[in-house]
């Protein structure tokens, strides 16, 4: 399946939610255009966009089951849910399981084993900082302390102006 029918097929699972349709597409394309800046393999950023589109898979069952979308319960049910979401897709298994292992950890800062890990948290973040407001000094820790990659630092500066 290509980047475009997961995408399609996402929005279907989203079943109407607008934030949540709005929220992957713009972490979607931070992914996609912070892991192109950073020159990732083809290999590496197909794993990246198809991880930035699922990777909160997990919250509509979570806020019908808990009445709320935490981000330890956002991993621990997301990589089941990505597994079973991603069959059928034409994915290999190594691909699907690192998709998991990426939706299964995206709020999770001290694991990062590689470029898609640390451009998901940063893609997630700028997208989450917009949406929530989260004060400049914020931000500006975040980049100070969590992101890696140049292109990732240069496009958060540039959206919150810090």
């Amino acid at each position: 399946m290509s980047i475009s029918e997961i995408m399609e097929k996402m929005i279907r699972e989203a079943n109407g939610n607008l934030h949540d349709i709005s929220h992957f597409i713009s972490v979607w394309t931070y992914a996609k255009t912070i892991g192109e800046l950073e020159h990732l393999d083809q290999e590496t950023q197909f794993i990246l966009e198809v991880a930035a589109i699922t990777h909160d898979i997990a919250c509509p069952v979570l806020r019908e089951k808990y009445g709320n979308t935490n981000h330890k319960l956002q991993e621990t049910e997301g990589a089941p849910l990505v597994r079973d979401f991603l069959k059928g897709t034409g994915l290999s298994e190594a691909q699907s399981e690192r998709v998991a292992y990426l939706v299964g950890h995206h709020h999770t800062l001290d694991a990062i084993d590689g470029p898609d890990y640390q451009i998901l948290i940063e893609a997630d973040y700028i997208v989450n900082a917009s949406e929530k407001g989260y004060s400049r000094e914020n931000v500006q820790n975040f980049i100070s302390r969590c992101m890696k990659t140049e292109a990732g630092k240069r496009i958060t500066r540039t959206v919150f102006g810090v």
